[in-house]
């Protein structure tokens, strides 16, 4: 029997206008996505001026889930692209929106949840809501003119996935490969590594930190951890600090007896 997955959710990290979230849902309706995340809207939710500009496609706004931060919105995603026509200074592979959908057709195929994530009309993506990804859509348009909007970015990246529903049925194959960690994890992950990293001095000069969490984090992004790897990530990162710690203790112990003498 064939056994159908969700498509892939739409995240907007910190929309602006009403307008565009509704002709966004629109498009969602269009090509069969109907998981709509919205993450700190400006003017919060729900917008009554999102339902006219959705032209009756009501059940993405309708089903909306809002979250306080982009981590929350993606915890439980497999695979998160970040859309976005400047991939700044993130070392994440960069695609064009056919293969990024042929890849979440494969994520899908295998069960996992994914995600297109899409910045705030005005300034589009920072660098740590892309580091979050494990990868980056570029969508090839002319060099004379670059502005896309919201709508129109979405409906490229869409448009391609409704490509591969149409080409072949969302089939589970069944396999014995440990699916990928969600998000939540490779994000508490990252967290406890920089807390030790903050610890034992590693970012110098301080001023360089952000630069060097989001090298730290890309690499590991693009490695797809499962999640008993992100475990044994864990545990090694805390077998080290115990570690340091104990070796610290020893120190401050010597130079305690030396002092009484």
């Amino acid at each position: 029997m064939t056994t159908t997955f969700p498509p892939p959710c739409v995240i907007l990290n910190h929309p602006q206008m009403a307008e565009n979230i509704g002709a966004v849902a629109r498009v969602m309706a269009n090509f069969g996505l109907e998981d709509l995340r919205l993450v700190k809207p400006r003017d919060g939710w729900p917008q009554e001026r999102a339902w006219p500009s959705a032209s009756g496609a009501t059940w993405p706004l309708d089903n909306a889930k809002v979250f306080d931060t982009l981590a929350e919105a993606i915890a439980d995603l497999k695979l998160v692209f970040a859309t976005t026509a400047r991939p700044r200074e993130t070392r994440l592979p960069v695609v064009t929106p056919r293969e990024a959908a042929a890849q979440l057709s494969d994520e899908v195929g295998q069960g996992h949840a994914v995600g297109l994530l899409f910045g705030g009309e005005r300034a589009g993506l920072e660098t740590d809501d892309i580091a979050m990804c494990q990868a980056i859509i570029s969508i090839p348009i002319a060099e004379r003119f670059r502005s896309l909007n919201l709508a129109q970015a979405v409906s490229i990246t869409a448009y391609e996935w409704k490509l591969t529903v149409d080409d072949r049925p969302w089939v589970k194959f069944e396999q014995n490969v440990e699916p990928p960690a969600d998000q939540s994890s490779l994000l508490g992950l990252y967290a406890q590594l920089e807390e030790q990293l903050e610890e034992a001095g590693f970012y110098h000069p301080p001023e360089k930190k952000p630069s060097m969490v989001r090298n730290l984090r890309a690499p590991l992004a693009r490695a797809r951890l499962t999640e008993q790897e992100v475990r044994t990530f864990r545990g090694v990162v805390t077998a080290l600090s115990r570690g340091r710690g104990r070796v610290l203790a020893k120190l401050a112990a010597q130079k305690a007896a030396k002092a009484d003498k």
